[in-house]
Protein backbone atom coordinates (compact mmCIF):
# COMPACT_ATOMS: atom_id res chain seq x y z
CA UNK A 1 0.00 0.00 0.00
CA UNK A 2 2.84 2.34 0.88
CA UNK A 3 4.54 1.66 -2.22
CA UNK A 4 1.48 2.36 -4.40
CA UNK A 5 0.90 5.72 -2.82
CA UNK A 6 4.33 6.93 -2.95
CA UNK A 7 4.59 5.77 -6.58
CA UNK A 8 1.36 7.99 -7.49
CA UNK A 9 3.17 10.86 -5.51
CA UNK A 10 5.73 10.36 -7.54
CA UNK A 11 4.26 10.53 -10.32
CA UNK A 12 2.65 13.57 -9.83
CA UNK A 13 5.95 15.22 -8.99
CA UNK A 14 7.14 14.10 -12.44
CA UNK A 15 9.42 11.01 -12.20
CA UNK A 16 8.77 7.72 -13.77
CA UNK A 17 10.91 5.96 -10.58
CA UNK A 18 12.03 6.61 -7.46
CA UNK A 19 12.04 6.09 -3.93
CA UNK A 20 10.07 7.44 -0.63
CA UNK A 21 8.83 6.58 2.78
CA UNK A 22 6.35 7.86 4.90
CA UNK A 23 7.88 10.27 7.88
CA UNK A 24 6.46 11.64 10.85
CA UNK A 25 5.87 15.09 10.10
CA UNK A 26 8.15 17.11 7.37
CA UNK A 27 10.35 18.59 10.10
CA UNK A 28 12.09 14.66 10.26
CA UNK A 29 11.27 14.56 5.75
CA UNK A 30 13.51 17.81 5.70
CA UNK A 31 16.18 16.01 8.28
CA UNK A 32 16.22 12.99 6.27
CA UNK A 33 16.95 14.83 2.57
CA UNK A 34 19.91 16.80 4.46
CA UNK A 35 21.25 13.17 5.61
CA UNK A 36 21.22 12.00 2.45
CA UNK A 37 22.62 14.74 0.65
CA UNK A 38 25.15 14.61 3.23
CA UNK A 39 25.77 10.41 2.90
CA UNK A 40 25.77 10.81 -0.80
CA UNK A 41 28.66 13.27 -0.88
CA UNK A 42 30.57 11.41 2.02
CA UNK A 43 28.94 8.04 2.04
CA UNK A 44 32.45 7.34 5.07
CA UNK A 45 30.27 9.51 7.49
CA UNK A 46 28.03 6.80 8.47
CA UNK A 47 31.07 4.70 9.43
CA UNK A 48 33.67 7.59 10.70
CA UNK A 49 30.91 10.24 11.91
CA UNK A 50 31.92 13.87 11.20
CA UNK A 51 35.56 13.60 11.65
CA UNK A 52 35.04 12.01 8.14
CA UNK A 53 34.01 15.36 6.78
CA UNK A 54 35.11 19.09 6.01
CA UNK A 55 33.16 22.09 6.76
CA UNK A 56 29.72 21.44 4.86
CA UNK A 57 27.38 24.35 3.94
CA UNK A 58 23.60 24.19 3.05
CA UNK A 59 21.22 27.02 1.84
CA UNK A 60 17.43 27.90 2.22
CA UNK A 61 16.31 31.11 2.00
CA UNK A 62 15.07 33.55 5.10
CA UNK A 63 11.42 31.87 4.60
CA UNK A 64 12.34 28.48 5.16
CA UNK A 65 10.88 26.37 7.75
CA UNK A 66 12.70 26.35 11.31
CA UNK A 67 13.14 22.43 10.87
CA UNK A 68 16.40 23.33 8.39
CA UNK A 69 18.01 24.62 10.84
CA UNK A 70 16.80 21.98 13.58
CA UNK A 71 17.90 19.61 11.35
CA UNK A 72 20.90 20.71 10.54
CA UNK A 73 22.01 20.85 14.61
CA UNK A 74 20.48 17.50 15.05
CA UNK A 75 23.00 16.07 12.20
CA UNK A 76 25.58 17.44 13.70
CA UNK A 77 26.12 20.26 11.12
CA UNK A 78 25.34 23.16 13.44
CA UNK A 79 23.23 26.13 12.48
CA UNK A 80 25.97 27.86 11.34
CA UNK A 81 26.62 25.79 8.19
CA UNK A 82 22.92 26.55 7.05
CA UNK A 83 23.85 29.75 4.84
CA UNK A 84 20.35 32.12 4.89
CA UNK A 85 19.32 33.72 0.77
CA UNK A 86 17.84 36.80 0.60
CA UNK A 87 13.97 36.38 -0.49
CA UNK A 88 12.44 39.06 -2.59
CA UNK A 89 9.33 41.02 -0.77
CA UNK A 90 6.80 38.43 -1.58
CA UNK A 91 8.98 35.81 0.11
CA UNK A 92 10.47 34.22 -2.79
CA UNK A 93 14.30 33.08 -2.85
CA UNK A 94 16.39 34.97 -5.04
CA UNK A 95 18.14 32.71 -7.35
CA UNK A 96 21.18 35.15 -7.93
CA UNK A 97 21.91 35.76 -4.12
CA UNK A 98 22.09 31.98 -3.16
CA UNK A 99 24.81 31.89 -5.91
CA UNK A 100 26.35 34.82 -4.19
CA UNK A 101 26.31 32.85 -1.13
CA UNK A 102 27.27 29.78 -2.25
CA UNK A 103 30.84 31.64 -4.14
CA UNK A 104 31.24 33.08 -0.35
CA UNK A 105 31.01 29.81 1.28
CA UNK A 106 33.57 28.24 -1.26
CA UNK A 107 35.79 31.38 -0.53
CA UNK A 108 35.52 30.43 3.41
CA UNK A 109 36.74 27.03 3.40
CA UNK A 110 33.27 25.25 3.39
CA UNK A 111 31.90 22.84 0.87
CA UNK A 112 28.68 23.52 -0.36
CA UNK A 113 26.36 20.16 -0.97
CA UNK A 114 22.50 21.27 -0.71
CA UNK A 115 20.19 23.76 -1.90
CA UNK A 116 16.43 23.62 0.18
CA UNK A 117 13.80 25.24 -1.61
CA UNK A 118 10.35 25.78 -0.16
CA UNK A 119 7.23 25.75 -2.22
CA UNK A 120 4.76 27.08 -0.15
CA UNK A 121 6.23 29.06 3.02
CA UNK A 122 4.93 29.42 6.12
CA UNK A 123 3.58 32.43 6.54
CA UNK A 124 2.96 34.43 3.34
CA UNK A 125 2.95 30.89 1.14
CA UNK A 126 4.91 31.48 -1.53
CA UNK A 127 6.84 29.16 -4.11
CA UNK A 128 10.28 29.32 -4.52
CA UNK A 129 11.48 29.92 -8.60
CA UNK A 130 11.80 26.06 -8.68
CA UNK A 131 13.32 26.17 -12.59
CA UNK A 132 16.00 28.42 -11.43
CA UNK A 133 17.48 27.29 -8.49
CA UNK A 134 17.57 23.77 -10.46
CA UNK A 135 19.89 25.75 -12.98
CA UNK A 136 21.95 26.58 -10.02
CA UNK A 137 22.11 23.41 -8.17
CA UNK A 138 23.59 21.97 -11.73
CA UNK A 139 25.86 24.27 -12.38
CA UNK A 140 27.34 23.65 -8.82
CA UNK A 141 26.51 19.83 -8.43
CA UNK A 142 24.23 20.41 -5.60
CA UNK A 143 21.49 17.90 -3.97
CA UNK A 144 18.15 19.99 -4.02
CA UNK A 145 15.42 19.45 -2.19
CA UNK A 146 11.98 20.96 -2.30
CA UNK A 147 10.03 21.61 0.89
CA UNK A 148 6.56 20.93 -0.65
CA UNK A 149 5.34 20.16 2.96
CA UNK A 150 2.74 22.69 2.66
CA UNK A 151 2.44 23.64 -1.56
CA UNK A 152 2.86 20.11 -2.52
CA UNK A 153 -0.89 19.23 -2.94
CA UNK A 154 -1.12 21.77 -5.63
CA UNK A 155 0.23 19.29 -7.96
CA UNK A 156 -3.42 17.69 -7.98
CA UNK A 157 -4.60 20.66 -9.46
CA UNK A 158 -4.18 20.95 -13.36
CA UNK A 159 -5.09 24.97 -12.54
CA UNK A 160 -2.52 25.75 -10.33
CA UNK A 161 0.02 23.33 -10.24
CA UNK A 162 2.47 25.45 -12.27
CA UNK A 163 3.22 27.00 -8.90
CA UNK A 164 5.48 24.11 -8.74
CA UNK A 165 7.11 24.34 -12.30
CA UNK A 166 10.37 22.72 -12.17
CA UNK A 167 9.66 20.15 -8.86
CA UNK A 168 10.58 17.18 -11.22
CA UNK A 169 14.12 18.41 -11.20
CA UNK A 170 14.58 17.97 -7.68
CA UNK A 171 16.43 15.06 -6.04
CA UNK A 172 13.92 15.02 -3.31
CA UNK A 173 10.42 16.40 -1.82
CA UNK A 174 8.71 16.64 1.45
CA UNK A 175 5.16 16.55 1.09
CA UNK A 176 2.57 16.21 3.49
CA UNK A 177 -1.04 15.23 2.54
CA UNK A 178 -1.97 16.05 6.15
CA UNK A 179 -1.83 19.51 5.54
CA UNK A 180 -4.33 20.68 2.80
CA UNK A 181 -5.70 17.69 1.51
CA UNK A 182 -6.19 17.11 5.36
CA UNK A 183 -5.81 13.34 5.80
CA UNK A 184 -5.59 12.23 9.36
CA UNK A 185 -2.20 13.79 11.26
CA UNK A 186 0.03 12.55 10.33
CA UNK A 187 0.74 12.15 7.22
CA UNK A 188 4.18 13.34 5.59
CA UNK A 189 5.94 11.41 2.60
CA UNK A 190 9.59 12.19 1.64
CA UNK A 191 9.80 11.22 -2.19
CA UNK A 192 13.60 10.66 -3.99
CA UNK A 193 14.16 10.26 -7.81
CA UNK A 194 17.31 8.35 -6.49
CA UNK A 195 16.92 4.54 -7.77
CA UNK A 196 20.20 3.54 -5.89
CA UNK A 197 18.32 2.42 -2.49
CA UNK A 198 20.17 5.36 -0.96
CA UNK A 199 17.60 5.39 2.01
CA UNK A 200 19.06 1.94 3.08
CA UNK A 201 22.61 2.58 2.10
CA UNK A 202 22.38 5.70 4.47
CA UNK A 203 19.81 4.20 7.05
CA UNK A 204 20.19 0.57 7.17
CA UNK A 205 21.87 -1.24 9.68
CA UNK A 206 21.14 -4.68 8.69
CA UNK A 207 19.53 -6.48 12.17
CA UNK A 208 19.77 -10.13 11.40
CA UNK A 209 16.81 -10.51 14.14
CA UNK A 210 14.48 -8.52 11.86
CA UNK A 211 15.46 -7.87 7.90
CA UNK A 212 16.54 -11.52 7.37
CA UNK A 213 17.57 -11.89 3.61
CA UNK A 214 16.01 -15.23 3.24
CA UNK A 215 12.56 -15.06 3.77
CA UNK A 216 10.08 -16.96 1.61
CA UNK A 217 8.71 -13.60 0.51
CA UNK A 218 10.08 -10.98 -1.75
CA UNK A 219 12.36 -9.07 0.85
CA UNK A 220 12.41 -5.92 -0.60
CA UNK A 221 9.19 -5.45 1.07
CA UNK A 222 10.85 -4.91 4.52
CA UNK A 223 11.10 -1.17 4.21
CA UNK A 224 11.98 -0.73 7.52
CA UNK A 225 15.99 -0.70 7.49
CA UNK A 226 15.25 2.39 5.29
CA UNK A 227 14.32 4.36 7.98
CA UNK A 228 15.66 5.80 11.47
CA UNK A 229 12.96 4.68 13.23
CA UNK A 230 11.67 0.71 14.29
CA UNK A 231 8.22 0.67 14.83
CA UNK A 232 6.24 3.21 12.34
CA UNK A 233 2.85 3.48 11.68
CA UNK A 234 0.81 3.16 8.70
CA UNK A 235 0.54 6.45 7.85
CA UNK A 236 0.23 6.00 4.44
CA UNK A 237 -3.33 4.17 4.73
CA UNK A 238 -4.75 7.41 5.68
CA UNK A 239 -4.02 8.97 2.26
CA UNK A 240 -4.88 5.78 0.29
CA UNK A 241 -8.04 5.25 1.66
CA UNK A 242 -9.15 9.19 1.11
CA UNK A 243 -7.66 8.81 -2.06
CA UNK A 244 -9.65 5.74 -3.12
CA UNK A 245 -12.88 7.16 -1.27
CA UNK A 246 -12.38 11.04 -3.33
CA UNK A 247 -10.39 9.84 -6.36
CA UNK A 248 -7.95 12.10 -7.95
CA UNK A 249 -10.57 14.35 -9.17
CA UNK A 250 -12.26 14.71 -5.85
CA UNK A 251 -8.82 15.56 -4.04
CA UNK A 252 -8.27 18.30 -6.97
CA UNK A 253 -11.73 20.07 -6.45
CA UNK A 254 -10.71 20.18 -2.86
CA UNK A 255 -7.48 22.08 -3.68
CA UNK A 256 -9.03 24.44 -6.35
CA UNK A 257 -12.08 25.13 -3.87
CA UNK A 258 -9.40 26.21 -1.25
CA UNK A 259 -7.78 28.54 -3.64
CA UNK A 260 -11.47 29.69 -4.95
CA UNK A 261 -12.41 30.79 -1.11
CA UNK A 262 -8.96 32.35 -0.23
CA UNK A 263 -9.91 34.43 -3.66
CA UNK A 264 -13.26 35.59 -2.40
CA UNK A 265 -11.91 36.38 1.37
CA UNK A 266 -9.32 38.41 -0.68
CA UNK A 267 -11.87 40.19 -2.53
CA UNK A 268 -14.50 40.74 0.51
CA UNK A 269 -11.32 42.35 2.59
CA UNK A 270 -10.98 44.99 -0.63
CA UNK A 271 -15.06 45.91 -0.17
CA UNK A 272 -14.14 46.52 3.77
CA UNK A 273 -13.17 49.86 5.68
CA UNK A 274 -10.30 48.93 8.08
CA UNK A 275 -9.05 45.48 6.12
CA UNK A 276 -5.79 45.78 4.82
CA UNK A 277 -3.95 43.60 3.05
CA UNK A 278 -0.08 42.57 3.57
CA UNK A 279 0.08 41.82 -0.31
CA UNK A 280 -2.02 39.64 -3.07
CA UNK A 281 -1.64 35.63 -2.31
CA UNK A 282 -0.76 33.26 -4.86
CA UNK A 283 -1.34 30.11 -2.17
CA UNK A 284 -4.46 30.11 0.49
CA UNK A 285 -2.17 32.01 2.84
CA UNK A 286 -4.64 35.10 2.95
CA UNK A 287 -2.51 37.81 5.52
CA UNK A 288 -4.56 41.44 6.35
CA UNK A 289 -4.36 43.52 8.49
CA UNK A 290 -7.52 44.58 11.22
CA UNK A 291 -7.31 48.50 10.95
CA UNK A 292 -9.36 49.58 14.30
CA UNK A 293 -11.45 52.73 13.78
CA UNK A 294 -9.05 54.31 16.08
CA UNK A 295 -6.64 53.97 13.98
CA UNK A 296 -8.09 54.54 10.54
CA UNK A 297 -6.62 57.89 8.43
CA UNK A 298 -3.80 57.94 11.02
CA UNK A 299 -1.41 55.95 8.83
CA UNK A 300 0.96 59.12 9.16
CA UNK A 301 1.33 59.18 12.74
CA UNK A 302 5.07 58.22 14.00
CA UNK A 303 3.58 55.64 16.47
CA UNK A 304 0.91 53.58 13.96
CA UNK A 305 2.75 50.83 13.47
CA UNK A 306 3.35 50.38 17.03
CA UNK A 307 -0.20 50.65 17.51
CA UNK A 308 -1.63 48.78 15.06
CA UNK A 309 1.17 46.16 15.55
CA UNK A 310 -1.25 45.27 19.19
CA UNK A 311 -4.11 44.91 17.48
CA UNK A 312 -4.09 41.27 16.30
CA UNK A 313 -2.66 39.37 20.02
CA UNK A 314 -5.57 41.44 21.88
CA UNK A 315 -8.44 40.69 19.13
CA UNK A 316 -7.01 37.22 19.12
CA UNK A 317 -7.35 36.82 23.03
CA UNK A 318 -11.23 37.84 22.66
CA UNK A 319 -12.13 35.19 19.93
CA UNK A 320 -10.45 32.44 22.15
CA UNK A 321 -12.04 33.61 24.83
CA UNK A 322 -15.60 33.70 23.19
CA UNK A 323 -14.67 30.51 21.34
CA UNK A 324 -15.70 32.31 18.37
CA UNK A 325 -12.67 31.42 16.26
CA UNK A 326 -8.63 30.55 15.87
CA UNK A 327 -6.19 32.38 13.15
CA UNK A 328 -3.16 33.18 13.77
CA UNK A 329 -1.26 36.11 13.53
CA UNK A 330 2.62 37.03 13.26
CA UNK A 331 5.04 40.19 12.81
CA UNK A 332 7.18 39.35 9.58
CA UNK A 333 10.34 41.53 8.66
CA UNK A 334 9.66 45.44 9.48
CA UNK A 335 5.72 44.08 9.28
CA UNK A 336 3.78 44.56 12.40
CA UNK A 337 1.60 41.28 13.57
CA UNK A 338 -0.94 40.68 10.56
CA UNK A 339 -3.73 38.05 11.02
CA UNK A 340 -2.67 34.98 8.55
CA UNK A 341 -5.71 33.05 7.39
CA UNK A 342 -5.05 29.80 5.82
CA UNK A 343 -8.01 28.47 4.00
CA UNK A 344 -7.66 24.94 3.90
CA UNK A 345 -10.43 23.19 5.51
CA UNK A 346 -12.83 21.77 2.91
CA UNK A 347 -15.58 22.70 4.84
CA UNK A 348 -15.39 26.14 4.58
CA UNK A 349 -17.68 28.01 2.51
CA UNK A 350 -17.91 31.90 1.85
CA UNK A 351 -20.49 31.90 4.36
CA UNK A 352 -17.41 31.26 7.29
CA UNK A 353 -15.29 33.89 5.73
CA UNK A 354 -18.01 36.55 5.64
CA UNK A 355 -18.03 35.41 9.68
CA UNK A 356 -14.55 35.80 9.81
CA UNK A 357 -14.59 39.69 8.81
CA UNK A 358 -17.73 40.44 10.58
CA UNK A 359 -16.34 38.69 14.03
CA UNK A 360 -12.81 40.93 13.56
CA UNK A 361 -15.40 44.01 13.16
CA UNK A 362 -17.53 42.93 16.30
CA UNK A 363 -14.60 42.26 18.48
CA UNK A 364 -12.48 45.44 17.54
CA UNK A 365 -14.89 47.88 16.78
CA UNK A 366 -14.06 49.56 20.54
CA UNK A 367 -10.09 49.54 19.92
Amino acid sequence: MEEEVLKKLRELVGWSSGDGVFCPGGSISNMYAVNLARYQRYPDCKRRGLRALPPLALFTSKECHYSIKKGAAFLGLGTDSVRVVKADERGKMIPEDLERQISLAEAEGAVPFLVCATSGTTVLGAFDPLEAIADVCQRHGLWMHVDAAWGGSVLLSQTHRNLLDGIQRADSVAWNPHKLLTAGLQCSALLLQDTSNLLKHCHGSQASYLFQQDKFYDVALDTGDKVVQCGRRVDCLKLWLMWKAQGGQGLERRVDQAFALARYLVEEIKKREGFVLVMEPEFVNVCFWFVPPSLRGKQESPDYSERLAKVAPILKERMVKEGSMMIGYQPHGTRGNFFRMVVANPALTRADMDFLLNELERLGQDL
